[in-house]
């Protein structure tokens, strides 16, 4: 939508023995939308990327919305932006302006001639790869002419476009975010457990005791954890994971994406601990790796929303068919738990 001025009036003089003087703001919706990014947003430069803007272009909008205003919205820190009180009364009221604004462009592309129906999301590689195509097979079945923009993104990338309204939803780890918004919905999709990958020659099924049950060079790759780095409160949950399921471990690698991990594993260089989506469809075959169910929590994936989004169409049926696709998924190829960690009775 092209950039709307908005001007209003404010009473600066409550005398009521003469007329009350009045200034005129004048602010544009650009503006209003930039202080919103940098509400949410980690950093200037971050949210200066979300808006598609330079840092020094969303610098200079933003001094000119202060000016306007005639008070600072920020603190500025050297590691973060504090607002003001001005800032702090603004932010409600932007968030009910940009939201009334997304609501009523994504009522009235309806009437638009010719128009062709566009649901825009981002998610999580592997609940994208495995749940996102079954889905639409079904949403199509309802609304054949919907098309999709579909991102493959981090989950704290997802958040961003979310405060920023460019996508519609997006489908995450529940564990994987903080504290959202209050407006944010946050909807089931399915539970997806964990196992523990290991290199195919390396049989557990009757595994006691790994030190006694298993050769040397077998036991040695067992000892050796690959891990993925979250760059979260959940490393940390996996690296305790770890350390319960095979004391003594040494991390010989930490990656970035599960993929890279899996590798690793397929190359018999070590074992990791990773959710049974992520190595369904993934680069290389599953016949190349064992996968044990281990006693740990599940990641709850989840559609995560502007709540009074959740009715709206075809998103709405888009999400439901997400989650029938959910409830049905089969996780092929997953073996009971080895005995030796069975025994030991592991929990998350």
């Amino acid at each position: 939508m092209k950039d709307i001025s908005l001007d209003f009036e404010v009473d600066l003089d409550g005398s009521t023995e003469s007329p009350p003087r009045k200034a005129r703001l004048s602010m544009t919706l650009q503006q209003l939308r930039i202080f919103h990014a940098l509400v949410h947003a980690d950093t200037m430069t971050s949210a200066a990327k979300q808006l598609g803007l330079t840092q020094p272009s969303l610098s200079q909008q933003l001094g000119r919305l202060e000016t306007a205003i005639g008070s600072r919205l920020f603190n500025r820190r050297p590691t973060e932006l504090e607002l003001t009180e001005a800032g702090r009364y603004l932010l409600p009221r932007v968030d009910q302006l940009l939201r009334i604004l997304n609501e009523t462009e994504d009522g009235l592309v309806r009437f638009r001639g010719g128009y062709q129906q566009v649901v825009k999301l981002a998610g999580i590689d592997s609940v994208v790869r495995c749940l996102l195509p079954p889905a639409v097979r079904r949403l199509h079945d309802s609304y054949p002419d919907v098309s999709l923009d579909v991102q493959e993104s981090a989950p704290a990338d997802i958040l961003e476009m979310l405060y920023a309204r460019r996508i519609n939803f997006g489908l995450v780890a529940a564990n994987s975010l903080a504290q959202t918004h209050e407006h944010f919905l946050q909807i089931p999709i399915i539970e997806d457990p964990y196992v523990l990958v290991v290199p195919k020659a390396l049989d557990l099924a009757n595994v006691s005791d790994p030190a006694r049950d298993l050769p040397p060079t077998q036991a040695r790759t067992l000892g050796q954890s690959i891990h993925f780095v979250f760059g979260s409160t959940q490393a940390r949950r996996v690296s305790d994971w770890y350390d319960r399921l095979l004391p003594g471990h040494r991390p010989i690698a930490q990656c970035r994406s599960f993929e890279t991990a899996l590798s690793f594993v397929r190359a018999g260089t070590g074992v990791c601990v990773a959710p049974a989506l992520t190595t369904i469809g993934a680069s290389g075959s599953l016949d190349e790796v064992n996968r044990y169910l281990i006693d740990v929590p599940a990641r709850r994936v989840v559609a995560i929303l502007l709540s009074q989004h959740r009715s709206m169409e075809p998103m709405a049926a888009l999400i439901d068919a997400l989650q029938g696709v959910g409830r049905s998924l089969s996780l092929p190829g997953i073996l009971p738990t080895p005995p030796f960690l069975a025994d030991a009775g592991m929990s998350g």
